[in-house]
């Protein structure tokens, strides 16, 4: 195998190796990803991004996206600004669609450095986040900790938001793979923490699914947003404040999330070879 050209990107510190693989001949075994995820031995992220081509005519590419743990996941609002970038700037246009295992999201450059993605509708019926049985989603039955009765969403992956007095208190280290894991979500949940600061601005922490604790999660402050709103604790548009910085999320009308941001480069470089291959 030849050494992988690769782009380490990130959206408010959520970090990204990103891969091209629109020739076709990229295959990558779970070993593979945990390998170039992992920080000591590897290059290091918290989600590795591999383009392919698209499958749809409407698309401009395929995004897949994976978990350091080498699992797949079907949503990332952060790496989906980037790699919206990197697209325009290859073509030199203000728009394009990325391609997920989630569906289309249509992304644009709204200017001063800001990229907007419109991350599809927000989905709230129990059998979509999806939960092992029939569930009120915006008073989920769980409680671990300090935390307790959180809103479902689906945001193309799925998420549980937990409204508390200070988010920077809770232990997400501890309580977050416990509700990650636990019986009620199948699939496995993003786990949130958000604090209302006013009608407009809130305050999330999170425990990504297969990544743990991120200065960032795009797809995880569109479901806080529409969850607060649920609870008509803020409008429906908002500044989410992270531990990296901040995501402006509106949902729509439409009941569809438009996440706005920014990206940046981290560096350029290439993958040895002898990282790849040897665990399945």
């Amino acid at each position: 195998m030849a050494a992988l050209d690769f782009i380490k990107m990130h959206g408010l510190g959520n970090d990204f190796v990103i891969l091209d693989g629109r020739d076709g001949g990229l295959s990558l075994s779970a070993g593979d990803v945990r390998a170039i995820s992992a920080r000591q031995r590897g290059v290091g992220c918290d989600q590795l991004i591999v383009l392919e081509p698209a499958r749809n005519e409407l698309a401009d590419v395929f995004m897949r996206i994976y978990n350091p743990d080498g699992s797949e996941s079907g949503a990332c609002g952060n790496a989906t600004r980037c790699v919206a970038s990197l697209l325009m700037a290859e073509q030199d246009v203000t728009e394009v669609i990325v391609e997920t295992i989630s569906g289309l999201l249509d992304c644009e450059n709204v200017g001063d450095g800001l990229y907007s993605v419109d991350m599809g509708l927000a989905r709230l019926d129990w059998r979509d986040l999806p939960l092992s049985h029939a569930c009120d989603t915006d008073n989920l039955p769980i409680e671990i900790g300090p935390l307790k009765n959180p809103v479902g969403v689906n945001m193309g992956n799925p998420h549980a938001v937990f409204m508390v007095a200070d988010a920077n208190a809770i232990d997400l280290n501890t309580f977050g793979p416990l509700i990650e894991h636990d019986q009620l979500f199948p699939e496995r949940t993003n786990v949130e923490a958000v604090e209302v600061l006013a009608n407009d601005r809130i305050r999330m922490r999170v425990w990504e699914r297969g990544a743990g604790i991120t200065q960032a999660c795009g797809s995880g402050a569109c479901a806080a947003l529409v969850a607060t709103a649920r609870r008509g604790l803020t409008g429906r548009k908002a500044d989410v404040v992270l531990d990296g910085g901040i995501l402006t999320i509106e949902w729509m009308a439409d009941n569809n999330v438009l996440m706005t941001g920014p990206v940046a480069t981290s560096f350029r470089g290439q993958i040895d070879p002898s990282l790849l291959g040897s665990k399945p």
